[in-house]
C-alpha cells in the first residue's frame, strides 16, 4: 500500500477545491472549555493544505502547521504563507521537531487515523505546556441519512479496494478514550454539509485517498456509477453532502 503520507500528492487540487472546510464552533469550544486565546500557540499536526490552520490563524494564534507530505505542504505555504502567524513545519506527528514544553494546543483535523498512535501520543506530551490541551477533530460524512449518501456510500464499498482499511470511522471512542487516558475525554459535535453539481461531486470524491485516479483499476467504473447516482438523486441538479463535525478533546499526561 502506498506510505501513507503520500496518499494525496496527486490530489491536492481536489482536495483544496472540494473537502470540506471546519466550523467556527472548533474555536468557540476551545475558548470556551479549554481557555483558547489569541495568544495561544497552536500546533496542526497533518496540517494538509492549512483548513484548520487557515481557522486558527484568523483568531489571531501562531500556527505551527506540520505536514510530512511535500505538495500538500507547498498548498498550505501557497495560501497561508503571507501570514505573520504561520509557521509551515517539515515534520510528523511522530517527531514534529518542535521544542519540549512549546505549544498550548495540538490540534489534528481528519489526520489523527494516519497516525502512529503511541508514538504520536508520546510526541504530543512532549511537546505540549503542562497545561495544554488537544482536539482531534473529523468532519465525519454521514453515510445512510438520505437515500443519495446510502447509495454513495455502497459506491466506495464496491469500487474502492482499501476504503474500510483506510476509512478514519474505524477510530471509534474506545480507541479515543485509550489515547488520552488517564486523562478524562470530552466531545461535542456540530452539523455541516456541502452542496455540490455534478462536477463538484466528481471532485470531492476524487480528493479521497482511495478512490481510483486516472489511469488505476476501476476508475471508469466508479465514474460512470457516479454519474447514474447523480441522474436518479439530484435535485435542481444538485446533490447534498451531510457531515458531523466531531470534536475530541483533553490533557494529556507524561506518562504513557
Amino acid at each position: 500500500m502506498l506510505d501513507s503520507t503520500q496518499r494525496f500528492s496527486s490530489r491536492v487540487e481536489n482536495y483544496i477545491s472540494y473537502r470540506p472546510r471546519y466550523p467556527t464552533q472548533v474555536l468557540s469550544t476551545l475558548q470556551q472549555d479549554c481557555g483558547l486565546t489569541a495568544a495561544s500557540v497552536i500546533a496542526d499536526v497533518g496540517s494538509g493544505t492549512g483548513f484548520l490552520s487557515e481557522l486558527f490563524l484568523a483568531n489571531g494564534n501562531p500556527v505551527f502547521a506540520i505536514e510530512p507530505n511535500l505538495e500538500m505542504r507547498t498548498a498550505a505555504e501557497k495560501s497561508l504563507g503571507g501570514q505573520s502567524g504561520f509557521v509551515s513545519v517539515d515534520g510528523r506527528a511522530e517527531a514534529t521537531t518542535l521544542p519540549n514544553r512549546s505549544v498550548d494546543f495540538v490540534v489534528a483535523g481528519q489526520a489523527f487515523h494516519w497516525f502512529d498512535r503511541s508514538q504520536a501520543r508520546r510526541e504530543f506530551a512532549r511537546i505540549l505546556k503542562p497545561s495544554g490541551w488537544m482536539m482531534l477533530i473529523w468532519n465525519d460524512r454521514e453515510t445512510d441519512s438520505t437515500p443519495f449518501l446510502a447509495a454513495y456510500e455502497q459506491l466506495l464499498n464496491q469500487y474502492s479496494p482499501d476504503y474500510k482499511q483506510v476509512n478514519h470511522k474505524r477510530i471509534d471512542k474506545a480507541v479515543l478514550s485509550d489515547f488520552f487516558s488517564p486523562s478524562q475525554i470530552y466531545e461535542k459535535s456540530v452539523s455541516y454539509s456541502q452542496t455540490f453539481d455534478y462536477e463538484g461531486l466528481k471532485g470531492r470524491m476524487l480528493s479521497s485517498s482511495y478512490v481510483p485516479e486516472v489511469g488505476q483499476r476501476g476508475h471508469e467504473e466508479i465514474v460512470a456509477q457516479l454519474k447514474e447516482i447523480f441522474r436518479e438523486y439530484s435535485v435542481g441538479d444538485r446533490v447534498q453532502f451531510k457531515y458531523v463535525t466531531r470534536m475530541f478533546y483533553g490533557q494529556i499526561s507524561k506518562q504513557v
